[in-house]
């Protein structure tokens, strides 16, 4: 019994190498990230040539959109013309909606030698889909122009999956810094790539106001330029008199039509696009044009450094007027069933030395300041809700009592979403130890200027949604997740993607795989394959994790 003992620990080693060598050449094979639930590995490949056929086995025209995606990007990259048929029995892919299915995103996919069989509930299942076979294609699919040397083979495998999480978001600030409708086309592409379904559009603040509201055109002609950028680390604690800027007028915005394409442009990858408009701070874009609706009337001026601001919006019937309607406007853009309306970081000091401020909290028998602003997002939502949409607001709308219809953006750590949950009302957690993009991800003299902090990609992985501390009932009030992107310090679009790839990724596989399911390591040797096709992609990704993943 001892000498056999003896044996298998002698073994042992051995045994645990095969099994890691196993699981890095499925890695390889399968590098599919978000990690899917539930994937069979099988023999053989299913090889994509001009013969290849699609069959749809519904007529319905966003599953058409879906699969004509697939369509598009093989006939570019292989120049094989993938043609729709009613019928085929080889050599074919096919796509079924099947009603039985209980997740909206959920989808499978069956490959072998002669077919690939994709089943999913909805359009947007089989455009998920569509990505996992994209991401098991050679990456030199994503090439633009015909690339004759490769084989455009598919692993053969049996794959069962959908998302742990219903809202899976990435956010991007472009009143800071101002990013053109391609390079946000370009950055919905890649969330759709890993399976993101929302798109957080930060669009006014103090530094900028970035969309047309054809009601109030001084919006974009006085609010969309400041007439220069503090340089450097000016946030916080540097006097004044030692701020230095760059002399150099910065402006920009998008048109209501350019909106209208990018809204659509999501629309067609499945990605929802939620608007933010700032209320009741970070406004001083907006009151610089309209210098009425605050509480001093100005003058005030577009910010040229980062920061909060003690001048936000004065609670005047004038002052809801004109958010409704420019709201009406933006409801008219975005057919999304959330509206963010910010109510974060909203300095008190000129609501606490505005008479009308003072004689509306005695009016409406408010306790303080804190119930002013409560009945300032209360006032929102309610028309809001008229108009068939729901709030999203930052967990400052906390205080002073949540509105009823309110869903919640945890940001300042986890305690909003936890005492929202509580509350039963949604909860996107976003908690900025974890899912704040604009800090620092390596510890290297060379990385560029960042506001702060320390967010490799291994602590956003090991991030987890749900706080322990709720009850089962209390946690199907966590919505999901969301990575946020603000730009005080990252001026271009090349320092946007570095900031967010490939940290994005580790966070779509937070918010799409089971808890059992993520394994960093494992992780780790399925990006290295998907970093050749963010190379492919052109995209400036972060290289730090590519040395742990040999």
């Amino acid at each position: 019994m001892k000498i056999k003992i003896k044996a298998l620990l002698m073994m042992l080693p051995m045994v645990v190498c095969a099994i890691l060598s196993y699981a890095q050449s499925t890695a390889e094979r399968y590098p599919i990230i978000p990690k899917p639930q539930t994937l069979i590995a099988r023999k053989g490949e299913f090889a994509i040539n001009a013969s290849t056929k699609i069959v749809l086995n519904n007529k319905d025209e966003q599953l058409k959109t879906a699969v004509s995606f697939l369509v598009d990007l093989v006939n570019a990259s292989t120049g094989f013309q993938l043609s729709f048929v009613e019928n085929a029995s080889k050599n074919v892919i096919v796509f079924t909606l099947d009603p039985g299915m209980k997740n909206e995103e959920e989808y499978r996919i069956a490959i072998s030698k002669n077919i690939i069989d994709i089943r999913s509930k909805t359009a947007a299942g089989a455009f998920r889909a569509v990505q996992t076979l994209r991401q098991l294609l050679p990456p030199q699919i994503e090439n633009k122009q015909v690339v004759s040397s490769v084989k455009w083979t598919i692993p053969c495998a049996v794959i069962q999956d959908a998302p742990r999480f219903e809202y899976r978001g990435a956010h991007l600030d472009v009143c800071r810094h101002f990013f053109p409708p391609d390079f946000i086309k370009r950055y919905i592409d890649l969330l759709a790539l890993f399976k993101y379904n929302t798109f957080h559009w930060h669009l006014t603040e103090d530094q900028g106001w970035r969309i047309e509201i054809k009601k109030y055109p001084k919006l974009t002609t006085m609010g969309s330029w400041r007439k220069e950028t503090a340089v450097g680390k000016t946030t916080t604690g540097t006097p004044i008199m030692d701020r230095q800027y760059d002399c150099k007028t910065y402006e920009g915005f998008y048109t209501q039509e350019e909106v209208k394409e990018i809204v659509k442009y999501a629309q067609d990858r499945f990605i929802n696009i939620i608007p933010e408009i700032e209320m009741p701070g970070h406004a001083l874009a907006a009151l610089t044009a309209y210098p009425e609706l605050g509480c001093t009337q100005g003058p005030y001026e577009v910010a040229t450094r980062w920061g909060v601001f003690n001048d936000v919006f004065c609670p005047r019937d004038t002052t809801f007027k004109f958010l409704e309607n420019v709201l009406t406007e933006v409801m008219d853009l975005f057919p999304s069933k959330y509206i963010h309306i910010g109510g974060d970081e909203c300095p008190k000091l000129r609501w606490k030395n505005c008479h009308h401020c003072q004689t509306l909290i005695k009016e409406k028998g408010l306790k303080d300041e804190h119930e002013l602003q409560s009945y300032f997002i209360q006032r929102m939502e309610k028309f809001i809700n008229s108009k068939g949409r729901q709030i999203i607001g930052w967990d400052e709308i906390l205080e002073g009592g949540l509105a009823p219809n309110a869903t919640v953006m945890s940001w300042r750590g986890i305690e909003g979403g936890i005492a929202a949950a509580k509350q039963h009302h949604d909860v996107i957690m976003t908690p900025g130890g974890f899912c704040y993009l604009d800090h620092y991800q390596a510890k290297s003299e060379n990385e560029p200027l960042a506001i702060g902090g320390f967010t490799p990609v291994e602590k956003v992985y090991s991030y987890e949604p749900v706080p322990d501390t709720l009850t089962q009932q209390e946690a199907k009030y966590i919505k999901g997740a969301q990575v946020n992107l603000w730009t005080e310090y990252v001026a271009t679009p090349e320092h946007v993607e570095y900031m967010v790839f490939p940290r994005s990724l580790a966070m779509a596989e937070v918010v799409w795989t089971t808890k059992a399911n993520k394994n960093y390591t494992d992780f780790l040797h399925r990006f290295k394959k998907q970093a050749l096709r963010l190379d492919e992609l052109k995209v400036n990704y972060a290289k730090h994790i590519l040395s742990d993943a040999k």
